[in-house]
């Protein structure tokens, strides 16, 4: 699938993200499956799934298409999700429509700079590169060395920028980030739990958006629900 068809098909729309860790209850390919199946039950232009083994199990499930990514853990960086080539195989061999990277500035696991990551990924494979950034200055970077799409994905989750509201967008410097890269596809994600935040993050501008924790998580649901029922 090319960049263009994928946006065509999400532009406007709900991506669900069906992820559990190995210490989550939920983790299990099998389990994002049925989870990812739900969702397009319910509506979802598309999935982001984490790992080649979710992958392949949620593409025997749906027809819509997936955003892949691997989440892998290096002692020498802070960067994890699709943090090498190695993981960026992983995700192009599973089935992804598109992989999602890591394209903040700080230093990769295997010392490359993001410009050099981004190339390497286009001299390799033909996948639409969704680069995942917490700042405007990353995201016009991850454009100009070749991204096709941004998200907003780090947004407060790196130490420039960390938030502690776990229920609330960024919304603020989600819109910062759309307007320095327009008119290229911005897709909002990150800390998104409620209707009128997805209302909010199309009217400033967004191409889609991605809720993950508010639909996938039950463990992290009925912790809010008990927090705001106090």
């Amino acid at each position: 699938m090319n960049s263009q068809h994928l946006l065509d098909q999400i532009r406007g729309k709900l991506i669900v993200s069906c992820q559990a860790l190995e210490d989550e209850p939920l983790h299990g390919s099998e389990i994002m499956a049925a989870m990812a199946r739900a969702a397009c039950c319910g509506g979802a232009a598309a999935i982001r799934a984490n790992g080649g083994e979710d992958i392949r199990a949620i593409r025997r499930a749906v027809e819509v298409p997936i955003i892949g990514l691997k989440k892998r853990v290096y002692p020498n960086s802070p960067v994890f999700i699709t943090p090498t080539l190695l993981e960026v195989e992983e995700v192009v061999e599973a089935g992804a429509d598109a992989v999602a990277v890591d394209a903040t500035l700080r230093r990769r696991p295997d010392g490359c700079s993001l410009q050099e990551f981004i190339g390497s990924i286009r001299e390799r494979w033909s996948i639409p590169i969704l680069a995942d950034v917490s700042n405007p200055e990353e995201a016009r970077k991850a454009l100009e060395y070749g991204a096709d799409m941004i998200a907003t994905t780090l947004v407060g989750y790196t130490e420039d920028n960390l938030q502690a509201d776990p229920y609330n967008p960024d919304l603020s410097l989600f819109e910062q980030i759309v307007k320095a890269v327009s008119p290229a596809p911005v897709i909002a994600e990150g800390r998104i739990w409620e209707p009128h935040h997805i209302r909010s993050c199309f009217e400033i501008g967004v191409w889609a958006v991605v809720v993950g924790s508010a639909i996938t998580r039950p463990q992290l649901i009925t912790k809010r629900l008990i927090e705001l029922s106090k």
